[in-house]
Order: C-alpha cells, then sequence, then structure tokens
C-alpha cells in the first residue's frame, strides 16, 4: 500500500496545540505519527488521501496555531526502507525484548520477539503498542484463547502465544500488514496463530477469553458490540490507539454490552483500557 506523508511545521511556542491536531488528523485516518523539532510528520494511506477535504478539517485549527504542511508521496517500498533505518530494539520492562532480525538477540531476557519491520503499524515503540503489552506481562495466558483486533506485525498475538496461550487468532483489514504477521508468525515459530485479512466481518464464529483491539477510537466504537459477542463472561478487552480523553466515551459504549472498567494506562496522553465481561 502507498502512504502519503505530511510534514507539519509548528511555530513555536504554539506546541501546545500539537496533540489537538494530531488528535483530529488521527479521526481523518491518519494512522502514524511521527514527532519533529519542527512539528510532526502525518501518514495517511494513499487509498483515504483520495476523499480527504484535508483543508476543511484544517480550518478550524488556522485561528489558534500557525502551522504550515507539506505533501510527499510514499512509496511502500520507500516506507518499508525508512521502517528498517529506523528500527531499534526495544525492552518492556526486563520481561520482553523485541528485535528486528539484523539485531543480535538477548537471551538474558524471558520473551524475545522478532519483527521484521514493515509499513505496518505495531512494531511495540508506539505508545498505544507497549501499553497493552504492559499489559499482556501481568496477566496469565495459560489455556487462554486470543483474538487480535488491528494485528499490524501480530506482535501482541505473538506475545500472547509466547506467555502461553494456543488458540489464537489475529485479523488486520490490510493485506501488507496480514503478509508481514504471516512473516513474523514464521520468525517466532508460533505456528498456532490463525491469520486472517478483514475487519469484524472475518471474526470466525467463536469465543475468546482475551481479546486485543489497538486501532483508533472511531472503529473501536464501531466494533465494540462485535468483540462482545464473541468475548466470554469474564472475559478480558484490552483497548488501545486513543487519547485519555476519548476514555469515557468508550466506556460508555463498553457498558453497553456488560463490559466494565478494570484498569488503565497512560503514556503522553495516549490511554489503553482492560475491561471485563460481567
Amino acid at each position: 500500500m502507498n502512504y502519503y506523508e505530511f510534514v507539519f511545521k509548528i511555530e513555536q511556542g504554539e506546541e501546545v496545540y500539537r496533540d489537538l491536531l494530531i488528535h483530529s488528523l488521527g479521526e481523518a485516518g491518519f494512522d502514524t505519527f511521527e514527532e519533529t523539532e519542527s512539528g510532526f510528520n502525518a501518514y495517511l494511506s494513499e487509498n483515504l488521501a483520495e476523499g480527504l477535504e484535508l483543508e476543511e478539517l484544517l480550518s478550524s485549527f488556522r485561528d489558534m496555531i500557525t502551522f504550515s504542511y507539506e505533501k510527499n508521496f510514499v512509496p511502500q517500498k520507500n516506507w518499508n526502507e525508512v521502517w528498517e533505518s529506523n528500527f531499534e530494539p526495544l525492552t518492556i520492562g526486563n520481561q520482553c525484548y523485541v528485535r528486528a532480525t539484523f539485531h543480535e538477540p538477548r537471551p538474558e531476557f524471558p520473551v524475545e520477539i522478532v519483527i521484521d519491520p514493515k509499513m505496518s503499524f505495531g512494531t511495540g515503540h508506539h505508545q498505544t503498542t507497549s501499553m497493552v503489552m504492559e499489559f499482556i506481562l501481568t496477566m496469565d495466558f495459560i489455556g487462554k484463547s486470543v483474538l487480535d483486533m488491528g494485528c499490524g506485525t501480530a506482535i501482541l498475538a505473538i506475545l500472547a502465544g509466547k506467555r502461553g496461550a494456543r488458540d489464537i487468532t489475529a485479523i488486520d483489514y490490510d493485506p501488507v500488514c496480514f503478509e508481514s504477521t504471516l512473516e513474523n508468525i514464521a520468525l517466532n515459530d508460533v505456528s498456532y496463530i490463525k491469520a486472517l485479512c478483514g475487519s469484524k466481518e472475518v471474526i470466525p464464529d467463536a469465543t475468546y477469553d482475551v481479546i486485543f483491539a489497538n486501532i483508533n477510537r472511531n472503529i473501536l466504537l464501531d466494533q465494540i458490540e462485535s468483540y462482545a459477542e464473541v468475548l466470554n463472561t469474564g472475559g478480558i478487552l484490552i483497548l488501545s490507539g486513543f487519547y485519555d480523553e476519548d476514555c469515557e466515551v468508550l466506556l460508555q459504549k463498553a457498558r453497553e454490552f456488560s463490559i466494565q472498567f478494570s484498569e488503565k494506562h497512560l503514556s503522553d496522553n495516549w490511554a489503553s483500557l482492560k475491561l471485563v465481561k460481567a
């Protein structure tokens, strides 16, 4: 999949509004953001960019913040090269080490995950992914069934497998993410993970003890009902991919399906929620 890179530059002293602008772009479909010294870079898939009225979206910010942007086309090949050049090993506490194939192993870590960097979201470096990983590392997965929605690289499904889960399904609508999932399943010797390409319509006719959904607020609001239908009573739903101010609307939606709040993690105003089905 091709992408567009939007390079935003913000007037010095007005950085306080950056998160508001990023939040609005995220709701419009931008799925990856990279902070820079002068502002941030935002990435939007080519198919979503075609119908986006960006100037209309940005007009409400013109009175509160001084900014400019330029738009660059990023072919898939170049995007993958960017990921690889920027991919650094990651540690989650002292329990999990995430590396690429071109990094040296670290056998002193109880869990090691190998991720080949592609354009697919979910290397663990973003706060939304690392917060879900922190939840996973505190939970018992022995004998648990797991559904990973919007799996990206399948890093969360792989971590659950390395923690003892065996009945695992990983789903992503993006064909590049689907191919990345298949590659990473092989790299990590977790062949029992079932990968599917699609969205909520491809969720199997099964039930799950744990569901991960690291996507964005609007998609989560649309899909929570689908998660509730396949989540076992007493099962855990972990949501991420949104800001702290989005938590209440997501919790309200979850309560409609008897899914209740358990715990929240925060990192730089990004939030992750652990919920339980009553």
